[in-house]
């Protein structure tokens, strides 16, 4: 489509949101469609086992600690041992393809637990790092009943530092840790840099951690097929002019416009972007090919997820874009969960 449409539509690049520190504190909690998340609701598929066994050790591991009496009436009374039979560590990492739930028992881990806690993606625990420095990231955090840490992924050896000394220092005084991965913590990093340099660090933190493996197939693809929906230059206007005139907020961009915006803006900021949008535009979606600009897209699209905001797109289907060998590279799992995320944002599926 070379022409932008005729009425006036808000545009996610003009845009510049800047979340603070204390902006970010306060957004640390499950994403909105994970807001009635228990693990009664969760559906374990009966064809894969370990989801309904990962879901029966996270309740347990989840469940408060009980005084146990002690001596009759007038006895001693000690803490119980922590109800999760076996898990012997501080932390639990689920470990599993996407759309197995991972997020939803995560959710629910973070919901059944009493006291403070805290439940944010990776990239959120590294920007809190970034906006309150090491100490203060730290003195927020420490001292937390549960941390909760969503898409836990290395991708760099800074980040690998960074997330093995801060887990270490919560765990120190306390805190116990839930992860949700799709990478073992042993091969984080493998593929994208040097991850053997960085074993001892790798292994120190793997060591923290008890691992689940959750196996099943994409909850979101059951009864979706084929590649994310794209529209014609005439439906993407309709539905423009359709959203406008009900007064729903639908945004209006060129792909490429909207890929040079997402350099401009911290990840950490990229939900900051989507206040009060319903629903994104996209106009000539094209194939990618520089992988720093497809994991940036990536990033927003996680977001654009955890917000359940509809994409309406025209030219190449999203699912379509990650080129120049990027799925068969280091960074594969990240592209299909994306893929998935995108199959189901264009054709309504976006409810968790």
């Amino acid at each position: 489509m070379s022409e932008t449409p005729q009425h006036s539509s808000a545009r996610l690049v003009d845009r510049h949101p800047d979340i603070a520190g204390a902006e970010l504190v306060a957004g640390m909690v499950p994403p909105r469609q994970f807001d009635g998340a228990t693990f009664d609701s969760y559906r374990p598929d009966p064809d894969y086992p370990s989801q309904s066994e990962a879901r029966d050790l996270l309740r347990a591991f989840a469940e408060p600690e009980q005084p146990i009496a002690r001596g009759g009436l007038f006895g001693r009374r000690k803490k119980a041992e922590p109800a999760a039979v076996g898990v012997t560590k501080p932390g639990i990492y689920l470990d599993g393809g996407f759309g197995v739930g991972k997020t939803h028992l995560l959710a629910a881990t973070w919901h059944a637990t009493a006291g403070r806690k805290y439940f944010g993606t990776f990239i959120e625990y590294t920007a809190l790092v970034g906006a309150l420095g090491y100490a203060g990231a730290v003195g927020v955090l420490q001292g937390a009943r549960l941390i909760c840490i969503d898409e836990f992924e290395l991708d760099d050896p800074g980040d690998t530092m960074l997330m093995t000394r801060l887990i270490g220092d919560l765990v120190s005084t306390g805190s116990r840790i839930v992860a949700t991965s799709n990478t073992p913590p042993n091969a984080l990093g493998e593929g994208r840099f040097a991850a053997s340099d960085f074993m001892r660090e790798i292994q120190a933190m793997a060591d923290r951690f008890v691992t689940i493996r959750i196996d099943g197939v994409d909850y979101r693809q059951r009864d979706i097929s084929g590649d994310a929906v794209t529209l014609s230059d005439d439906a993407y206007r309709f539905t423009l002019a359709d959203e406008a005139a009900s007064g729903e907020r639908m945004t209006d961009d060129a792909f490429d416009a909207l890929i040079a915006h997402l350099a401009t803006v911290h990840p950490s900021s990229y939900a900051g972007l989507l206040t009060g949008v319903q629903t994104i535009g996209l106009r000539d979606v094209h194939e990618l090919t520089d992988q720093s600009a497809a994991l940036r897209f990536v990033a927003f699209i996680d977001r654009v997820y955890d917000a359940q905001i509809p994409i309406r797109a025209t030219g190449l289907p999203l699912t379509s874009i990650f080129g120049g060998g990027m799925l068969d590279g280091g960074y594969r799992k990240k592209y299909l969960r994306c893929m998935s995320r995108l199959n189901a944002l264009t054709q309504g599926e976006v409810t968790a």
